[in-house]
């Protein structure tokens, strides 16, 4: 599958501007932006899994993606902008006088090895570049999985050992789960960039 190019920085600009105003319009009103008034280019108004990260002076505030291409990338990240504010289990909600201070982050998942996945499998843990990758682990019968962007194991710190701890935690899976037949290990890229 041909790899779509990277966004632009106008792209990427007008991405940020969706995100910000998608939490401003839902704390004021409670309701999802439209996004008929944004003259979005072609890259903006195709199929993308994307996560959207809020921290609050340097803390982690919410995150929350798709990790399939179900809508356009501009919707993906307005949905997530609002669905990290307000839905992400791990914080109370977003307060309207706090949405002026956060900082956001957008990944943009890049293509992976089936059509609207970013998935690439794990074969050898040689694989995996860290600060490049991502990394997913799925139990195979469905009972536990978990993500982790490709910026968070630069942002601790971690070498590939304490990365992959780290994912077997987030999954709720024992440590050393990635090397057991009955998990799935892939590896996945994706364009970071926020607002800082």
């Amino acid at each position: 599958m041909p790899q779509p190019v990277d966004l632009s920085a106008e792209e990427r600009s007008l991405l940020l501007m969706i995100a910000r105003q998608s939490l401003t319009h839902y704390a004021a009103t409670k309701t999802t932006l439209s996004l008929e008034g944004f003259d979005l280019p072609e890259g903006l108004g195709a199929p993308r899994g994307a996560f959207v990260t809020l921290h609050l002076e340097g803390a982690l505030r919410g995150c929350i993606g798709y990790i399939q291409a179900v809508g356009t990338l501009a919707e993906t990240v307005r949905d997530n902008a609002v669905n990290a504010g307000f839905r992400d289990p791990r914080f109370n909600p977003v307060r309207p006088d706090e949405v002026p201070h956060l900082t956001i982050e957008i990944s943009a998942l890049r293509a992976g090895e089936t059509p609207g996945s970013p998935f690439i499998r794990v074969n050898d843990i040689s694989e995996v570049v860290v600060g490049r990758d991502g990394l997913y682990l799925e139990h195979t019968g469905g009972m536990a999985s978990g993500i982790l962007l490709p910026q968070v194991p630069t942002e601790y710190g971690w070498d590939i050992d304490a990365f992959l701890d780290a994912l077997c935690r987030k999954a709720g899976a024992p440590q050393g789960a990635w090397k057991r037949a009955d998990f799935r290990l892939s590896r996945f890229s994706a364009e970071v960039f926020s607002e800082v």
